[in-house]
C-alpha cells in the first residue's frame, strides 16, 4: 500500500528532471538565438513577426481549448485502464483537431489576410514579406494544431524524457536557423519564417512517429465517437469561452499594440514575454510532471492524495518562480543589456511588470487543476475569462486616449492578482471541496517568504552597484535568501526532515 505513492513521488521527480534538462538547452539556445536574430532582423521586423504571426495565433482558439481536454481525457483514461476508450478518445481527439486546423486556414485566409492588409501598422517596404511570414505562420499553425494529441499522449504516459531528447535536435536545429539567417542573401524575415516551419514539421514528424511506434492508441483512425466527442467539447466548450479571453489578452495585445505603436515597441514587448517564457518554463516543466497524477489520483478516488499533491505542488510553483523572477524584476536593465546589447524601449518595464504578472498566475494554473482534474469547468469558464474580456476593452480605450503601452502591463499584473488570489480559490472551495484552510495553507507560507527573503536581495541591489561582479552578487544573495527562507518558514517539519534525510543520502553515495 506505501509503494504506490513512493513510485509515484519518484515519477514524478524523474519527468521533473527530464523536463528540467529539455529546458535548460533549450533556454541557453534560445536566449543565443534571440539576439542574434533580433541583430539580424532588426528591432522593426522582430516586431513585425510577432504581430503578424499574433493574427494566426489569435485565430487558434479553437485549438486552445481543445488542447486542455486532450492531455485531460487522456490521462483520465489512462487511470481508469480503459484502453479501449483510450484509443477511441485519442483518434477522436486528432480528427477533430484536423477540422479545427481546416477551419483556422479558411479564417486565416480570408478575415484574417484583410486584417493584415487593413489595420496593422506595416511600413509599405515590408508588406510583401509580412504577408509571407503570415501565410508561412498559418502553414505553422497547422502542424502545431494537428500535433496537439501526440503531445498530450507523451505526457499523458509520462514519457518526459522524450522531450528532453528530442529538444537537444530541436534546439541544434535551431542554431542552424540563426548560421543560414546570417549568411543567406534571401529576405532575413522570410527566411527565418520558412526556417521555423521546416523545424517545426521536422519535429512534429519525429513525435508522430514515436507515438505510433510506442502507443498503439495512437494508430490513425476516422473515428468520432459521439459519446466522447460529446464529453471532451462539453469540458473544453467550457474552456473556450476562456480560451478566447487568452486570445485576446496574449496574441491580441499584441495585435493592438501593433495598431496603436510601431514594430519596435511590439517587439519590446515580445522580448520580455520571451524572457518570462523561459523563467515559466521552471514551473511548467514541474506542472506538467505533476498534474498527471493530480488527475490519474482523482481518476482513482484518492481524492485527498490528489489534493495534498495539488496544494503543495501550488507552493513549490509560487517559490520556483520567485527564485527565477526576483533577480530578473532587480536586474532587468544590465541583464537585457548583456543579453541584446541593444535594449529598445520599454523592454525593462515590460520584462519586470510581466515577472510579477507571473508570479500571481502560478495561483491561477496551479489552483485550475483542481477543477480540471474533476471535469468540472462551467463556472471557471464563465467566471475567469471575463476579466480578460473586460481588461481587453480598457487597453483599447486608453491606447486610444493616448496612454503609454506600458497600460497593458499593469492591467495583466491586476488582472492575474484578482485571478490567483480571488478567483480560482473561491471557485476550487465551492466545486471542487477544497476549504478556505486549504487555500491559506498555500498562501501563508508564500506570503511569509516574500516578506522574509525579498528585502535584503533589494538592499544588495541598491548599496553594491553596477558591474558583472555586482550582477553575480545580487543573483547569490537572492538565491540564498529564498532558498533559506523556504526551507525554514515555507514547508513544514515534514518536509524539511525529507529535505535533509535526500540530502543526507545523496552525500553518502
Amino acid at each position: 500500500m506505501n509503494q504506490q505513492p513512493t513510485t509515484n513521488n519518484q515519477t514524478i521527480a524523474k519527468n521533473t528532471i527530464f523536463l528540467y534538462f529539455r529546458m535548460m538547452v533549450i533556454m541557453l539556445v534560445t536566449l543565443y538565438t534571440s539576439r542574434v536574430v533580433l541583430q539580424t532582423l532588426g528591432v522593426e521586423d522582430f516586431g513585425l513577426y510577432a504581430v503578424v504571426g499574433g493574427v494566426v495565433g489569435m485565430l487558434s482558439f479553437l485549438n486552445g481549448a481543445l488542447s486542455t481536454g486532450s492531455s485531460r481525457f487522456l490521462a483520465f483514461e489512462l487511470g481508469t485502464r480503459n484502453f479501449e476508450k483510450l484509443q477511441k478518445t485519442f483518434s477522436t481527439l486528432l480528427n477533430t483537431h484536423i477540422i479545427i486546423a481546416i477551419i483556422v486556414v479558411i479564417l486565416a485566409e480570408t478575415i484574417g489576410l484583410w486584417f493584415v492588409y487593413n489595420k496593422l501598422v506595416i511600413p509599405s517596404d515590408r508588406m510583401n514579406a509580412a504577408l509571407w511570414v503570415y501565410h508561412i505562420s498559418v502553414l505553422t499553425a497547422v502542424i502545431t494544431m494537428t500535433q496537439v494529441p501526440y503531445n498530450a499522449s507523451i505526457i499523458s504516459h509520462e514519457k518526459m524524457n522524450v522531450f528532453a531528447y528530442v529538444s537537444i535536435v530541436e534546439v541544434s536545429l535551431k542554431l542552424g536557423v540563426v548560421y543560414l539567417l546570417k549568411v543567406g542573401n534571401y529576405d532575413k524575415l522570410i527566411l527565418y519564417a520558412i526556417l521555423l516551419c521546416i523545424v517545426t514539421m521536422g519535429i512534429a514528424l519525429f513525435y508522430r512517429f514515436y507515438c505510433v511506434s510506442k502507443f498503439k492508441e495512437t494508430h490513425y483512425k476516422f473515428l468520432l465517437d459521439k459519446d466522447i466527442l460529446k464529453s471532451v467539447g462539453g469540458f473544453s466548450g467550457w474552456s473556450l469561452f476562456a480560451q478566447v479571453s487568452i486570445a485576446l489578452n496574449e496574441q491580441g495585445t499584441n495585435i493592438i499594440t501593433g495598431i496603436f505603436f510601431s514594430p519596435a515597441v511590439v517587439a519590446a514587448r515580445a522580448i520580455s514575454t520571451q524572457v518570462n517564457m523561459t523563467a515559466m518554463q521552471f514551473i511548467q516543466n514541474f506542472r506538467t510532471a505533476v498534474n498527471p497524477q493530480i488527475v490519474k489520483k482523482y481518476a482513482a478516488e484518492d481524492y485527498i492524495g490528489s489534493k495534498q499533491l495539488l496544494l503543495n505542488s501550488a507552493k513549490f510553483s509560487f517559490y520556483l518562480m520567485l527564485l527565477l523572477g526576483l533577480p530578473i524584476i532587480l536586474l532587468a536593465e544590465p541583464l537585457l543589456q548583456l543579453w541584446l546589447g541593444q535594449v529598445p524601449e520599454y523592454s525593462v518595464i515590460f520584462l519586470q511588470l510581466i515577472i510579477i504578472q507571473s508570479l500571481f498566475s502560478v495561483f491561477d494554473t496551479s489552483f485550475y487543476t483542481a477543477l480540471y482534474a474533476k471535469g468540472q469547468l462551467r463556472e471557471n469558464a464563465l467566471i475567469s475569462p471575463l476579466v480578460g474580456f473586460i481588461r481587453f476593452p480598457i487597453i483599447y480605450f486608453l491606447f486610444k486616449a493616448g496612454f503609454s503601452p506600458v497600460t497593458l502591463s499593469y492591467a495583466g499584473v491586476i488582472s492575474y492578482a484578482l485571478l490567483g488570489l480571488v478567483i480560482k480559490p473561491i471557485l476550487i472551495c465551492k466545486i471542487a471541496n477544497y476549504t478556505f484552510q486549504d487555500i491559506m495553507n498555500v498562501f501563508s507560507p508564500c506570503l511569509k517568504v516574500c516578506l522574509i527573503a525579498i528585502p535584503i536581495p533589494i538592499l544588495a541591489y541598491y548599496y553594491v552597484g553596477s558591474g558583472i561582479i555586482n550582477f553575480i552578487i545580487v543573483c547569490f544573495v537572492s538565491t540564498v535568501c529564498i532558498l533559506v527562507t523556504v526551507f525554514y518558514v515555507g514547508v513544514n517539519k515534514d518536509m524539511r526532515n525529507k529535505i535533509v534525510s535526500f540530502i543526507k543520502s545523496k552525500l553518502k553515495k
